[in-house]
């Protein structure tokens, strides 16, 4: 016989293999014009996703603090499709050293 998992398992498993990743939020044609506003709830967290004047598409995550400010969230934009990121960890990119190319002098076989 199996147990349920507790709820504190059940979060870190949401927190570790669920946030970390890209999820489908809505068309962008659901926020046509400079102004609107999607409200939806990723993985139980009220997120916003509005269109500035520029005509930029962007994502805050509500607090549920009183007078928290809204944290923006990773939003991106793929084929039409409005995606967003719930992970807070720094996904800067990050150039790895690469070594000096070598040149090698070679003479082809037909020589």
């Amino acid at each position: 016989m199996t147990t349920p998992p507790d709820d504190r398992s059940f979060r870190r498993e949401m927190a570790t293999a669920y946030r970390s990743g890209w999820h489908f939020i809505d068309l962008v044609t659901a926020i046509p014009h400079s102004g609107d506003s999607l409200m939806v709830t990723v993985f139980g967290e009220p997120v916003v996703v509005t269109r500035d004047e520029d005509e930029d598409v962007r994502a805050y995550r509500c607090l549920r603090k009183p007078r928290g400010a809204p944290q923006p969230v990773r939003c991106a934009i793929r084929y039409g499709m409005i995606f967003v990121n719930l992970d807070q960890r720094d996904h800067r990119l990050v150039e790895a050293e690469v070594p000096p190319l070598k040149t090698i002098s070679a003479t082809p076989r037909s020589a």
